[in-house]
């Protein structure tokens, strides 16, 4: 149901950019992503969203957001999917009925362009796979995270929608990861590394080296595979896609993440140490700044959810309202760019041309 708030308007006709909000997911509230909506729509005035939640908890909280309010249509949903739910357990509680469901459907009616979510990782990629269904020739999506680099910003996927991955499931996340890199780093041809312990052709899983093998003798389209990277290649930006497979990806993820925080927290201790140390600090408050900013994690909240029919975000639980902004502006600039446009194109011709695994060959 609607609640009469402003209608959404078609986007060939007006350009907006419409955005499905899940408004009860996530750690902290509505609250967070209403506020989350306000600052993103103060930066983007296209957007326009489509919000879905409890109307007793979400329209109350609306009246303190005028420019929400004014730039949104609000569905009820009677379920909200906790946090801590086990993925087949949401799924047959809240498909159809959950604010989480709801909201990702709307880009499958194209009520939305995008869909952005706060809730449950397991529940979300659960009913999104449900939902929407893979792209043709795509077994499994990946989760795409913006990483901060040394030379500016690199794609790294999968980090953590499933764990493990064969060759060819590689091969799709380098390409999803390329029109990716194309559509929000304007990189007309990214560079792709493979992330392993090493970048010797003989080290690592039989998976990653197929794939390796394949990507070097096989010209991919639109990319520029540049071997094997490791761990510090992260941080440095060797390339511009990093292809990995759930697990080792959500790990390296979660480490920089963690070591992000244990260095802002010693720089704080260090600096209130002595006199000196808060005096030297006052000079360089600047300086201390920038990279307060630089290592901010909610600069580059959001995993997107690739190889899907439909485009789908998934924002930190715990964030705040900036970064749940900076969720709903990564999925503003994906669908201003074209990203579904670009992963259609390049599967295609890849799909057409690609050669066979080893595995395939056997079979």
């Amino acid at each position: 149901m609607s609640d009469g708030l402003s209608p959404q308007k078609t986007r060939g006709m007006t350009e907006t950019i419409r955005i499905s909000l899940d408004v009860m997911g996530g750690d902290n509230g509505a609250t967070t992503v209403l506020e989350g909506a306000d600052i993103a729509l103060v930066r983007y005035p296209d957007i326009r969203y489509v919000l879905y939640g409890d109307k007793d908890t979400v329209l109350p909280m609306l009246e303190n957001f005028p420019r929400v309010k004014q730039a949104s249509t609000f569905h009820h949903t009677d379920v909200t999917i906790e946090m801590d739910e086990r993925p087949s357990q949401a799924l047959r509680r809240g498909r159809g009925k959950s604010s989480m469901w709801q909201a990702i459907e709307a880009t499958k009616t194209e009520e939305a362009d995008v869909c952005v979510s706060a809730g449950n990782t397991g529940a979300l990629m659960a009913m999104s796979k449900f939902c929407l269904r893979t792209m043709a020739n795509i077994e499994r999506p990946a989760i795409a995270a913006m990483w901060p680099t040394m030379r500016g910003e690199s794609i790294v996927l999968d980090v953590g929608a499933t764990i493990g991955a064969d060759a060819q499931q590689l091969i799709d996340f380098a390409m999803m990861g390329g029109a990716m890199a194309r559509a929000l780093l304007d990189i007309e041809r990214p560079t792709v590394g493979l992330l392993n312990i090493g970048e010797e052709d003989v080290k690592g899983l039989d998976e990653v080296k197929e794939a390796g093998r394949l990507m070097r003798e096989f010209e991919l389209p639109k990319l520029d595979y540049q071997g094997f990277v490791e761990g510090d290649d992260l941080g440095r930006g060797t390339v511009d896609v990093v292809v990995t497979e759930g697990f080792a990806g959500n790990i390296a993820l979660k480490t920089a993440e963690g070591t992000a925080k244990q260095l802002a927290e010693y720089l704080r201790s260090a600096m209130s140490r002595t006199l000196m140390a808060k005096i030297g600090y006052m000079f360089a408050r600047s300086a201390f700044q920038r990279l307060k900013e630089k290592m901010d994690p909610r600069k580059v909240n959001g995993g997107v959810f690739l190889g899907l029919n439909g485009l789908v975000i998934k924002s930190h639980g715990g964030t705040d309202g900036e970064g749940f902004a900076a969720a709903i502006v990564l999925g503003h600039n994906m669908v201003k760019n074209g990203l579904t446009d670009k992963l259609e194109q390049d599967l295609s011709v890849y799909h057409k041309n690609r050669m066979p695994t080893d595995e395939e060959n056997a079979s």
